[in-house]
Formats: structure tokens, sequence, C-alpha cells
């Protein structure tokens, strides 16, 4: 039997092929975007939200300044070095968290989630890890840092907070996603 292009049940089986991947996406689509309730109960329960993260790293950098110029000794400069160094990278955080937070679901359903930003938190991920480190070498020869042990354990409610975005934003259905994790790596 000789498959042609004008054959009426090739046509059909064409048609209804794109009519699934259609409805698929639409589907897809409908069922990511959800209502803002469900969205506001997403954020009470861990999801991170750019505003939220630019909220908590201000106070965590004001609480640490504060406590740096409070605090007697070498630990002051150091403390107040780290918390300059995370403020700097919040910005970089809070951008890449509203670029994929603002990704067409489409796009996302086509291609994947937005890799490049995503590696971008997972690097700011380490360098926060990196500096919470500092902190905890720091206050270990402190006597006061009651204050200090309480902002670490914020940012790493944070950072806990960050992983499970970047954990859901790699685990989203596409139809093409592998091939473009293919080419970014």
């Amino acid at each position: 039997m000789q498959k042609n292009k004008n054959n009426p049940l090739f046509i059909a089986s064409l048609i209804l092929a794109i009519a699934v991947i259609f409805s698929l996406a639409s589907f897809a689509v409908a069922k990511s975007e959800g209502t803002s309730t469900e969205k506001n109960l997403k954020n009470q329960n861990g999801q991170v939200n750019a505003e939220e993260h630019r909220s908590t790293v201000a106070n965590f950098v004001q609480t640490l300044l504060k406590t740096a110029s409070s605090t007697e000794g070498g630990i002051g400069q150091e403390v107040r070095v780290i918390a300059q160094q995370q403020n700097d990278s919040d910005a970089t955080t809070t951008k890449a968290i509203e670029k994929i937070q603002s990704r067409s679901k489409i796009k996302t359903f086509l291609f994947g989630s937005d890799y490049k930003n995503l590696g971008a938190l997972r690097s700011e991920l380490v360098q926060t890890r990196n500096r919470i480190d500092q902190l905890n070498r720091i206050i270990q020869n402190a006597t006061s840092t009651a204050e200090i042990q309480t902002q670490i354990q914020t940012l790493e409610e944070e950072q806990t907070k960050i992983e499970n975005f970047i954990k859901e934003q790699e685990s989203k259905f596409s139809l093409f996603g592998w091939l473009v994790k293919l080419f970014s790596k």
C-alpha cells in the first residue's frame, strides 16, 4: 500500500494529532495558571515569591548590619562584609525569580523552564550557603550570637524555599524541554 499525502486517512490522522497537541497545551496552561487563592496557598506553604524574598533578605541584612555595629572586636567587620555580599546577591536572585515566574505558560509548556535563570539561582544558592558557613564560623568565636543565629536560620529557610522553587520549575512538563536541556549543557 502506497502512502500518499493526499490520502484522506493521512490528513485525518494529521489533524487529529494537531488537535491532541493543542488540547494538551490548553489543558496544561489552564492547570498551571490556577486561581489566585491557590497561588496564595502555595506561597504560604513555602513557595518563593520575589517580593517576599527581597523583604526577607532586606531584614536579614539590616539585622546583621545592626548586630555588626553593636558587636565589639573584629567579627563586626566580617559580619558587615557578609551582609553586604548577601545584599548584592539579592538583586540577582530576585531578578532571576521574577524572570522565571513571568515566563509564558505556553513557552514553558513547549520548551521547558527558564534553565538559564534556574542556573543563576543555583549559583546564588551556593554562594549564600558559603556565606552561612562563614557566619557559623564567625559566631563560634563570639560571645553574643543569638541574633545572628536567628538570622542564619531565617536565611536557611529562605534557601529551602528557593531550592523547592527550582525543583518545581525543573519538573514542569514540556514537549521539547528535553531538547532545550540537551543544547543548554
